[in-house]
């Protein structure tokens, strides 16, 4: 079932269930009484990831305070999404994009990972996980996706569960076309890695192409800025292989 654009979406974390009131933090209780204006009786949908989506109204608005009554449940929780997009993260507006484009395209796990080249070595993890509830509340979906700790590439390839296949974008391929290397891929697993502005260095794309576990694949003829090729290369698999 799809979701209803036409309401308001929060996550919250608190158990829902019908009969139910919860209070929402500070900043979601100004946006809901100060940005949008939203009156007591006024409908909106909430999910925590966990009991699905539920029908909630406006219960009571106090100065700094907006409190919910949980109605009625209107999409059941889903699976969550298997795949798993690994990232060189980038400067800050550009890996905000990046995050929230990601979750948007289905990605279930977020894993930055720092290569040689990589110019933000400490992503702000706490910023990042906004960006991830912010992009779930506005795409749709039930399931926040993880975030998991930084990991420096080699050692998040030694320990790389080896029935999921990893796929990552090489722009020293041969050709330029993805199709045919994604159409031979028969796992179900999948993982995506996509490098830094910079590329993968030499070093790297041969540690990655000897391994029995990953497929490389080009993403055409034009250079793509890290934040575009995570995009592109998100949207090729989906619609080959993925979920799409």
């Amino acid at each position: 079932m799809r979701a209803n654009y036409k309401l308001q979406r929060l996550f919250v974390p608190d158990d829902l269930a019908a009969g139910h009131e919860i209070e929402v933090n500070a900043q979601q209780s100004h946006y809901l009484a100060h940005v949008l204006r939203l009156g007591q009786g006024a409908e909106l949908l909430l999910f925590n990831g966990r009991d699905g989506e539920w029908l909630a109204a406006i219960s009571k608005i106090a100065k700094k305070t907006v409190r919910l009554a949980v109605e009625k449940l209107q999409r059941p929780q889903p699976a969550p999404s298997d795949l798993v997009y690994c990232f060189a993260p980038l400067k800050r507006e550009r890996l905000d994009y990046l995050v929230q484009k990601a979750v948007e395209m289905g990605a279930g796990i977020l894993q930055p990972v720092i290569t040689q080249h990589t110019q933000v070595t400490k992503p702000g993890l706490e910023r990042l996980r906004a960006n991830i509830i912010e992009a779930a509340e506005q795409c749709g979906i039930l399931t926040v996706p993880e975030l998991r700790d930084t990991m420096r590439l080699e050692p998040l390839l030694g320990q790389w569960d080896a029935s999921r296949r990893l796929i990552f974008c090489d722009e020293a391929a041969a050709t330029h076309n993805p199709i045919a290397a994604l159409s031979a891929i028969t796992e179900r697993r999948l993982a995506l890695l996509v490098g830094p502005e910079g590329g993968f260095s030499d070093k790297e794309r041969h540690m990655l192409r000897v391994l029995p576990f990953v497929s490389a694949i080009p993403l055409g003829s034009r250079i793509l800025r890290a934040d575009t090729a995570a995009v592109a290369a998100l949207a090729v698999i989906q619609a080959t292989i993925g979920d799409w």
